[in-house]
């Protein structure tokens, strides 16, 4: 039997950039839809359900932060930003709205092609990890992280975290005690094979922290281990 294709929808307000990643994506053998703007892709996103969203930034209209806090409300559908605004600080902010993934332009194929396939990768395979746990949730720090129905909570408090943000507690829990790289956190977490960017794992331990305190757990039980990476207490 074929597998179905991935449909991956691309958004982004310069035909040449259009052209260059749906063609590249469809030699892959995705299903790719295309829009100009973001009030078209809200449209789309609305009409059909995709795998993979792969967005600009500076759009006309509603914008690519706007429209990724949209698809945020709606679902958890994966957001690839793609952007010429290759600041630190662009970065972030795309994060922490709920992105996960950043790519600066100019950027080659290969590039393109390993962060696509690791978000879908990361998608498809939490659905397998989850028939496949059987002793049940997991603990830690006064945590309960439930992978089959990916929820977590302090005690009563339940944790409201982001696809990624539970993939990167999950990943923590599951080591409880011992110390993982930035670099082991990106390819365990979110299954990246070509790690090019760390400091995307420091936003989102942030953004985990804040989401502990809020649950009022203490947000000190994610320790940073200075000059390699971080560990939850057993």
């Amino acid at each position: 039997m074929t597998a179905t294709p991935s449909k991956i929808l691309v958004v982004d307000d310069e035909q040449s950039i259009l052209q260059f990643v749906s063609y590249n994506l469809r030699k892959e053998g995705y299903e790719v839809t295309v829009a100009s703007d973001g009030d078209e892709a809200l449209e789309l996103a609305e009409a059909e359900q995709f795998d993979l969203v792969i967005l600009d930034i500076m759009l006309p209209g509603t914008d690519g932060y706007e429209v990724c806090r949209t698809l945020r409300a709606k679902g958890d559908v994966p957001v690839l930003f793609l952007s010429a605004r290759d600041t630190e600080l662009d970065k972030v902010v795309g994060l922490e709205i709920g992105g996960d993934d950043y790519l600066s332009k100019p950027f080659g194929v290969r590039e393109l092609l390993a962060r696509v396939k690791a978000l879908l990768r990361r998608t498809s395979g939490r659905t397998s990890k989850r028939s496949a746990t059987e002793d049940g949730p997991i603990r830690a720090s006064g945590i309960m992280l439930d992978e089959g129905t990916h929820e977590a909570y302090f005690g009563e408090n339940e944790i409201d975290l982001t696809p990624r943000e539970f993939e990167l507690l999950a990943c923590l829990m599951r080591h409880a005690g011992k110390v993982l790289s930035r670099e082991q956190l990106l390819r365990q977490a979110w299954g990246w094979q070509y790690v090019v960017e760390t400091k995307t794992v420091d936003t989102h331990v942030k953004r985990l922290r804040d989401k502990l305190e809020k649950a009022e757990a203490d947000p000190a039980v994610v320790e940073t281990v200075r000059g390699y990476g971080y560990r939850i207490a057993e």
